[in-house]
C-alpha cells in the first residue's frame, strides 16, 4: 500500500495551523505548513476547506488537534466559538479523519522529538525506559497530557482537561493571589494563572497585594518587561509565573507517574527559555517533600519544535490510514 499525502491540524483559541505530511523511513515529514488566525474563518470546516483547496496533493485523509475535549467525534473548542464534527469533516474527502485533543498529539509528537529541538531545565538527560512521559503547556489556556505503555508495550496518549484541576498555593503570597481571584471566578484553577490571559491575571493579584497599579493590560508586555529587566515587578511576576509552572509540573509528573519525563509544550516557555532556566522551576519541580529523590530523577525538557503537535497528529493520522476507513453514522 502506497503512503498517502494526509493533511494534519492543530488548532487553538487563538491560531489554526494546517499542513500536508507523509512518511520518511516511517517518520512524519511536514510539507505546506499554513497559519492563520482562527478569527479569518466563519467555521473550522470553511479553514479546513480552504487549506485542502490549496493543496497541490489533495490529502485523502488526516488528523486535526484541537484544544478542548473531544466527545463522540465531535469539539467544542473551550476558548473559541468553533464547533465541528468528524462527520462533518468527512464530506471534504477526508477518510480516515479523526479529532483529537491537542495536548494528546503533543504527547505523540514529543516522543519522537530529536535532541536539538529540546532545551533541558534540569534533571538526568533521559528518564526511565519505557515509562510515562507527561507534557504540559500554557498558552491561550493550559494544556495536560501524558503518553503511557500498556502490558504488550504499546504506547497510549492519554487526553485530559487537567488545566482545570485546581490551584494550590504554596506560600502565602499565593495564598494571597488565590483569595483575590476567587473573588473574581470563585472557583481558580490551573488555567486561570497559567496561561497568557493567567499571567495577567497573576501580574494584577500580585500588584493588589502590594498596594500598586499594576500599570499593564497585556501578558506580551508583561513578559517584554520582565525579559528587559528581570529585577522589575513585571520580573517578579514572570518569576512567580515560573515557579508555579514548576510546581504545577511536579503535581503531574506525581500525578501520572511521569519517570520518563515532563515536556513543556507549546509557544509561551521557548520564548521565556533563558529566563525560565534561571528561575525557581527547577526547585519547586523537586520541591515534593517525602518525594524530592523520585523528582529529582525525572528530566525536564521544553519542546523547541514549532509543529510538534502537527507531528504528532501525523503519527495518529498514519496509524488510522493503517487501520482502513472509518464508517459515520448520522441520524436521518
Amino acid at each position: 500500500m502506497t503512503a498517502p499525502t494526509l493533511l494534519v491540524g492543530d488548532v487553538g483559541g487563538t491560531n489554526a495551523r494546517f499542513a500536508t505530511v507523509h512518511l520518511v523511513d516511517g517518520t512524519p515529514v511536514l510539507d505546506r505548513i499554513e497559519s492563520f488566525p482562527a478569527k479569518r474563518f466563519p467555521t473550522l470546516l470553511a479553514g479546513v476547506a480552504a487549506f485542502i483547496d490549496g493543496c497541490k496533493d489533495r490529502p485523502s485523509g488526516g488528523v486535526i488537534a484541537v484544544a478542548g475535549p473531544v466527545t463522540d467525534g465531535q469539539i467544542d473548542l473551550t476558548n473559541s466559538p468553533w464547533r465541528v464534527s468528524e462527520p462533518e469533516l468527512a464530506t471534504l474527502g477526508l477518510d480516515p479523519v479523526r479529532l483529537i485533543n491537542d495536548f494528546e498529539a503533543q504527547a505523540w509528537g514529543a516522543s519522537i522529538m530529536p535532541p536539538d529541538q529540546l532545551a533541558s531545565l534540569g534533571g538526568p538527560r533521559a528518564g526511565a525506559a519505557n515509562a510515562t512521559l507527561a507534557v504540559i503547556g500554557p498558552g491561550t489556556g493550559f494544556g495536560v497530557s501524558a503518553l503511557i505503555h500498556d502490558g504488550d508495550g504499546r504506547q497510549i496518549a492519554m487526553p485530559s482537561e487537567g488545566g482545570h484541576v485546581s490551584f494550590a498555593p504554596n506560600d502565602p503570597v499565593e495564598d494571597a493571589v488565590l483569595r483575590i481571584l476567587r473573588r473574581r471566578y470563585g472557583r481558580v484553577s490551573i488555567e486561570r494563572l497559567l496561561s497568557g490571559p493567567g499571567l495577567l491575571n497573576l501580574h494584577q493579584a500580585l500588584a493588589e497585594i502590594d498596594g500598586r497599579e499594576s500599570g499593564i493590560e497585556d501578558p506580551a508586555a508583561i513578559t517584554r518587561a520582565a525579559l528587559a529587566d528581570p529585577r522589575s515587578a513585571c520580573g517578579a511576576t514572570l518569576a512567580r509565573f515560573c515557579a508555579l509552572l514548576g510546581g504545577v509540573a511536579g503535581d503531574i509528573a506525581l500525578t501520572t507517574g511521569a519517570r520518563g519525563g515532563v515536556y513543556i509544550a507549546g509557544g509561551i516557555a521557548p520564548r521565556i527559555l533563558d529566563f525560565l532556566k534561571a528561575s525557581p522551576f527547577r526547585e519547586r519541580f523537586e520541591r515534593k517533600g517525602r518525594f524530592q529523590d523520585y523528582m529529582a530523577a525525572i528530566p525536564t525538557h521544553v519542546i523547541l519544535h514549532k509543529h510538534a503537535a502537527l507531528l504528532g497528529a501525523g503519527r495518529v493520522a498514519f496509524e488510522d490510514f493503517r487501520q482502513g476507513p472509518r464508517i459515520f453514522i448520522t441520524e436521518a
